[in-house]
């Protein structure tokens, strides 16, 4: 049923010899307890969404470009293996209710690690890490933080006007682009949009055409 449950065991070695269950566990004690399976079992114990992963994906990319100019930065670190190694400090807190397994999907972990983002970051990585581009089609396309470096994925049509590739970060990070047919198939990788017109596109024009005339 996925119920905590806390017991006293007499071991010999490793074999367990008796068990005696525990009863009326301070809420420490418990929350303690909660803790160490979740580093047992793992973050995926709580309730992430993809939205959030992209959200911790943003703050590592502005974290790191930070540390590779200055080796220090404003952003956290809020990497798994650092959110492990602090749950008492940011989880423990959001702890007293949960009694059971199916307790942890109803802590709203968005807010939780959102708000371990002290002001103005917030505001900041809207503006240097953002969801989504708008490109010279009108289009505000989603970008995927995911890999490294970023990935935005678009229709190749939908870039005519544009000369370089896009950058965020306030220009320190360029982005990957995977460049789509009409149909959205892959047709293109590339860092270098200037090159791509310069040296590709003929070729992935006569192909497209061909294809989409």
């Amino acid at each position: 049923e996925g119920v905590f449950r806390a017991e006293r065991q007499r071991k010999v070695g490793e074999l367990i010899i008796g068990r005696e269950p525990l009863t009326g566990l301070d809420d420490a004690t418990r929350s303690h307890a909660l803790l160490a399976l979740v580093r047992r079992k793992g973050l995926e114990l709580l309730p992430w969404t993809p939205e959030l992963r992209q959200w911790q994906a943003r703050v590592a990319l502005l974290r790191g470009l930070d540390i590779e100019k200055s080796s220090a930065s404003e952003w956290p670190d809020l990497s798994d293996a650092q959110l492990l190694a602090t749950l008492e400090n940011w989880l423990m807190p959001y702890l007293g209710k949960v009694t059971r397994l199916s307790h942890f999907s109803q802590l709203d972990l968005s807010s939780i690690l959102r708000n371990l983002l002290p002001w103005p970051l917030p505001q900041q990585l809207e503006v240097q890490a953002p969801q989504t581009l708008q490109v010279p089609s009108g289009s505000n396309i989603r970008i995927d933080y995911s890999e490294h470096p970023p990935i935005l994925s678009v229709r190749l049509q939908e870039l005519f006007g544009l000369s370089d590739t896009p950058r965020i970060a306030n220009g320190r990070q360029v982005l990957k682009l995977h460049l789509l047919s009409p149909a959205r198939r892959p047709v293109q990788v590339t860092q270098d949009l200037a090159n791509f017109w310069r040296s590709t596109y003929i070729e992935v024009k006569k192909d497209l055409k061909g294809r989409y005339p």
